[in-house]
């Protein structure tokens, strides 16, 4: 969600149509803009436009897919569509 106003440790914030009041106990007063994090009314991390964009369509795509819709999803993934599987950092052989 995106903060529109701050007010010390709670902000209004927006996703799309839906406003609600956001918990910032966890991050601190942010700005205004600021792209966040909300998981059960709390934010949990600051996020930057780019990654906010990609969880709302892995989002979006979820809702689809329980609606029975999957005809399309994969737009919702083309930060992943051309880049091959990789394992975490810490699965990783590092020889």
């Amino acid at each position: 969600m995106r903060i529109v106003c701050c007010d010390g440790v709670s902000a209004e914030c927006e996703n799309g149509d839906q406003i609600e009041r956001v918990d910032l106990s966890l991050l601190g007063q942010q700005p205004t803009g600021t792209w966040v994090l909300v998981f059960l009314g709390a934010a949990r991390e600051v996020l930057s436009e780019q990654r906010a964009a990609e969880v709302r369509n892995a989002l979006i795509a979820v809702q689809s897919i329980m609606q029975g819709d999957a005809a399309d999803v994969d737009r919702l993934f083309s930060d992943l569509i051309e880049q091959p599987p990789q394992l975490p950092p810490h699965l990783q052989n590092n020889n």
